[in-house]
Order: structure tokens, then C-alpha cells, then sequence
């Protein structure tokens, strides 16, 4: 049996303990590509952030489920599992950035305003690109406003991705909590475009890709 990683929804990295920079991810493609590696016979790793538990069946066979709130837990948890998988795909919205200081108070409200300094997080899809090896599939997801095509290609080669899924912001019907998607994958030697479709059939169209390179590689 195949084992995939997956990692799904958006990261919190908290300011003070009643205050965090995130994003809107629902989670929602990422639970798709899980429910179809499922019936597709994997076994599934899934590396979850904060999403709404309640949307989502969790407690299927096969399915490993690890929970995490920040980039640096995210970052963690997937080192650690990465080795053991024979693909991954990282579909997970992670910030780039996150607060230098945390308070350990609510931070009131004084002057004028308020700035908060930041530091990169540690990129996950690098650091699993430079241990991947040679029997390991790695893909990813791009989410772009601008330069598209151009933007998803230097990830892919930058990232050291074997595909990646490029998604528009700017198209009707795709991104963050849609049940939709528009979708294109692109690997070093191929181009896929295909229409808006649900998450769930966007999912179909992924791992149907996917298993046409982990049969390149067996």
C-alpha cells in the first residue's frame, strides 16, 4: 500500500493569546485529495491545521490525522513523517511570516499604532525538497495573483516539486472556501489546464497525475 502525505488548511501564528496572523483557508481542497487517496488505496498522513473539524470526517480507515496550529508545527510534523511516505502532497496554505516576539498578555490598545515585527517561518516544501529522494513524489499547490504561469514554473524548479497545482486568484469560482476550483498542473514537461470543476473532482485529476509519476519512478 501506497503511503501519501498530506497537509491541508491554514496556519495561526499567534501575536498575544487572543491574536493571530492567518488566512482563509477552509481546508476544503486538501480534505478532497485525502478522501480520494483513500479510495484510491492509499494510506494517508494527514498534517492538518486549523480548520472546522466539524466539515470533515477525520475518523476513517487509513487515515492518520496530525493536527497542528503553526508553521514551525507544521514544519515539524512533516520532517518527521516525510521520510516515511512514498509521495506528499503539500496543499496547505503556511505563512511565510510570523511575529519575532509573542506576547504573553493581550497587548492593549495605545498610541496611534501598533507594529509588529516579523521573520520568515521556515519553508516547508524546500525543506522536504532537499530530502527527497529518488522513489519520492513531491508536488505542491500555487496560489497566484499575478505573473501565473511564470510564478508556478520557478516554484517548481525552486522547490524542487515534481508537479505542481497552479491555481488563480483571480478566477471565478477558485481559491479560498469555494467548493470549487480551476486548476492547472504543470510539471517540468507538461502542461494540464482543465475547467472549473468541484474541489472533489480537481481532487480526481491530481491524484490521477500523481499516480502516473509514482509509475514512472516504481
Amino acid at each position: 500500500m501506497k503511503r501519501i502525505l498530506i497537509t491541508a488548511g491554514p496556519t495561526y501564528e499567534k501575536i498575544d493569546p487572543v491574536r493571530f496572523i492567518g488566512n482563509y483557508s477552509s481546508g476544503k481542497m486538501g480534505m478532497a485529495l485525502v478522501d480520494e487517496c483513500l479510495k484510491d488505496g492509499y494510506e494517508v498522513e494527514l498534517v492538518l491545521g486549523v480548520v472546522e473539524s466539524s466539515m470533515f470526517d477525520l475518523n476513517q480507515k487509513n487515515l492518520k490525522v496530525t493536527h497542528v496550529v503553526s508553521a514551525e508545527e507544521m514544519y515539524g510534523a512533516c520532517m518527521a513523517i516525510f521520510p516515511t511516505v512514498d509521495c506528499a502532497i503539500l496543499c496547505a496554505a503556511v505563512a511565510d511570516f510570523t511575529p519575532a516576539e509573542v506576547s504573553t498578555t493581550k497587548i492593549k490598545r495605545k498610541g496611534d499604532e501598533l507594529v509588529i515585527r516579523l521573520k520568515p517561518t521556515n519553508d516547508i516544501a524546500v525543506a522536504l525538497g532537499k530530502i527527497k529522494t529518488s522513489k519520492q513524489v513531491l508536488a505542491g499547490f500555487a496560489l497566484e495573483t499575478n505573473d501565473e504561469m511564470q510564478n508556478a514554473r520557478d516554484k517548481l524548479k525552486r522547490k524542487n516539486f515534481d508537479f505542481i497545482v497552479l491555481n488563480k486568484l483571480g478566477d471565478a469560482g477558485a481559491g479560498f472556501r469555494y467548493d470549487t476550483n480551476k486548476i492547472t498542473i504543470i510539471s517540468e514537461t507538461e502542461e494540464k489546464s482543465f475547467p472549473l470543476k468541484s474541489k472533489n473532482d480537481c481532487a480526481k485529476d491530481i491524484i490521477a497525475f500523481l499516480n502516473l509519476k509514482n509509475l514512472q519512478i516504481a
